[in-house]
C-alpha cells in the first residue's frame, strides 16, 4: 500500500499526558493503517499528499458509552425536564417496544454518522435492547452499520435478569432474559465478533445494565467469570443518581463500589459510565483497582445528576473516558459537544466549591481543573486505555492512524491566539477535512462517501412520526 503524507499542520494535538500533548508537525506520514513519522518531511516518490494547510489534528474520539438506538428519541416533550428515574419510564421504556428492525437499524445510522462527523472513529455502544424471543439481532445490525461507516466498534451488550414489575404483566419486548440465554448470546458473540488484537475493528463486553438492579448478586459473579473466562471487558453504569446510594445503602447496606467489589465488578477490565455520586472511600477504591469511568457531561447535566469528579478520579488512579451516553438524555450525541461540555464542567465544579478566604477558604479556583489538553486524552488515549486498544495510544509513530483533521474556518473560531485548542474550547461543529481510521479516509471534505445526509434526515423525520403516531 502507497503512503499518505499530510502536510503543513497548523497544530497536533496528540492525546497523550504533560509535555507529549502536542507536536511541533507539521507534517505526519500513514504507512497502511500506522503513523510512520512526525515532523517536517519531504514527499516520497509516488505518495499520496493531504494537503492540509490551516488545519488542526486531533486522535480520532473515542466514545466509551453510548445507547445508539435512542438516536430516534431527542427531545421527548415527556422526558426533556425529568430526571433519571422519571426520564427512563417516559422515554426509552415507554418506545423501547416500538422498535422493529428497520427503525433500530436507522437510529443506528443516524448515531454513527453523527459521531462520526464530529471526527469520532471508535464506539463503544451500551445496547441493551434485548429480550427473549425477539425477531432481530440487534447486535448483528450494530456491526454491520460500523463496518459500512469504517468505523472501530465495541458492542457492550446489555442485558437484564430481572424486573422490578411481575414478568407476566410485561409485554414481550419489556420482559428480562434468562442468565443462561444471555450467557450463550454472549459466547456466540465473542465467537463471531470480538477481536482482542490491540488495533481491533470489532469487539465485545460484557454489559449488564446496572449491577444493582439488573441481576442478583450471584448471577452478577457468574457474569464477570463467564466474561473474563471469555477474555472480555466489563462494563456497566453506577452512582449516575444519588438514587443508587439510597438503593445500595437498603438492598445491601453499603455503597454502590463496595457492592460491586463484593461481586468481582472491580478491576482494570472495567469500566463504569458516569459515577456521579461519591464518597472518598469510594474514589479510593475504584483509583486501587484501575476501574475505570466513561465520563458523560452533558447526560449528567441534562438529567439534572450532577458533575463526576474526574479530578479526584484520575489522581486516585481511576482510568478516564468521555461518552455520549445515549441520544435521548443528550440532544447533540457528538464527541465535540461532548469535549467541549466536559472542559466547561470541570471547571465550573472546582469553582463551585471554592469557598472565600474570609471564611477559611482559598479564594478563587477552578479555571485550571480541566486544559483542553486533558480533556483530549480523556476522549481519545484514555478511551483506548479502558477499551483495551492499546494501539490507539495517542498521535505517536508506530500507533494506529485514527486522526481527525478539523478545518476552522467557521466564524466561532475567527481570531484565536492558540488554534490547536479550537475544536474543544470553542464548541460547535468544525469542518472534518478528513477522519481516517486504521489509515482509511472515511471522511472527506466535511462529506461521508457514499452517504446521502439529506435523505438520512428524511428518513429520520419520517421515523419520528411513525414512533409518534403509535404512542
Amino acid at each position: 500500500m502507497s503512503t499518505l503524507l499530510i502536510r503543513n499542520l497548523q497544530a497536533i494535538m496528540t492525546g497523550l499526558p504533560g509535555s507529549a500533548a502536542r507536536h511541533a508537525g507539521p507534517d505526519m506520514r500513514i504507512d497502511g493503517d500506522t503513523i510512520a513519522a512526525i515532523g517536517r518531511l519531504a514527499p516520497l516518490p509516488g505518495e499520496r499528499v493531504l494537503d492540509a494547510t490551516d488545519c488542526v489534528a486531533y486522535p480520532a474520539w473515542v466514545n466509551t458509552h453510548h445507547h445508539l438506538f435512542q438516536s430516534l428519541l431527542k427531545g421527548d416533550p415527556l422526558g426533556i425536564n425529568a430526571t433519571l428515574t422519571p426520564w427512563l419510564a417516559a422515554t426509552p421504556y415507554r418506545y423501547r417496544a416500538k422498535f422493529d428492525a428497520q427503525l433500530f437499524r436507522l437510529a443506528a445510522r443516524i448515531g454513527m454518522v453523527e459521531l462520526l462527523r464530529s471526527g469520532c472513529g471508535t464506539i463503544a455502544d451500551h445496547n441493551y435492547l434485548y429480550y427473549p424471543g425477539m425477531p432481530f439481532d440487534t447486535s448483528e445490525i450494530l456491526f454491520e452499520e460500523a463496518e459500512r461507516l469504517g468505523l472501530r466498534f465495541v458492542l457492550c451488550r446489555g442485558t437484564a435478569t430481572r424486573t422490578r414489575q411481575l414478568e407476566a404483566e410485561l409485554p414481550s419486548a419489556l420482559r428480562p432474559e434468562k442468565l443462561d440465554g444471555f450467557l450463550q448470546d454472549m459466547g456466540r458473540l465473542a465467537r463471531r465478533f470480538h477481536d482482542p488484537s490491540p488495533s481491533s475493528m470489532r469487539r465485545v463486553v460484557m454489559a449488564p445494565t446496572t449491577p444493582l438492579y439488573s441481576a442478583a448478586p450471584e448471577e452478577m459473579r457468574e457474569i464477570a467469570a463467564a466474561g473474563r473466562e471469555l477474555g472480555l471487558r466489563l462494563h456497566s453504569h453506577l452512582s449516575e443518581t444519588v438514587g443508587y446510594q439510597d438503593s445500595a445503602q437498603a438492598m445491601h447496606g453499603c455503597s454502590p463500589v463496595e457492592f460491586c467489589e463484593r461481586i468481582g465488578w472491580l478491576g482494570r477490565d472495567v469500566w463504569f459510565a458516569h459515577l456521579v455520586k461519591l464518597d472518598e472511600q469510594e474514589i479510593r477504591l475504584l483509583g486501587a483497582t484501575g476501574t475505570g469511568i466513561a465520563h458523560c457531561p452533558q447526560s449528567n447535566g441534562r438529567l439534572g445528576s450532577g458533575i463526576a469528579p474526574i479530578r479526584a478520579l484520575e489522581a486516585a488512579g481511576v482510568p478516564v473516558s468521555i461518552g455520549v451516553d445515549g441520544a435521548a438524555s443528550n440532544e447533540a450525541a457528538d464527541m465535540i459537544s461532548e469535549t467541549h461540555a466536559a472542559w466547561l464542567m470541570q471547571r465550573a465544579r472546582g469553582g463551585q466549591l471554592a469557598t472565600p478566604a474570609c471564611r477559611g477558604g482559598t479564594g478563587e479556583q477552578g479555571a485550571d481543573e480541566a486544559t483542553v489538553e486533558d480533556v483530549v486524552r480523556w476522549g481519545s488515549s484514555g478511551g483506548a486505555r479502558v477499551l483495551g486498544l492499546e494501539a490507539l495510544d495517542g498521535l505517536r509513530v508506530g500507533q494506529q492512524a485514527d486522526i481527525a483533521l478539523y478545518r476552522l474556518d467557521d466564524p466561532r473560531y475567527f481570531g484565536l491566539h492558540d488554534p490547536a485548542i479550537g475544536p474543544v474550547a470553542s464548541g460547535g461543529r468544525p469542518f472534518l477535512k478528513a477522519l481516517l481510521v486504521a489509515g482509511r479516509d472515511i471522511v472527506r471534505d466535511d462529506a461521508i462517501p457514499g452517504l446521502d445526509l439529506a435523505d438520512l434526515g428524511r428518513q429520520a423525520r419520517a421515523a419520528v412520526a411513525t414512533l409518534l403516531a403509535g404512542s
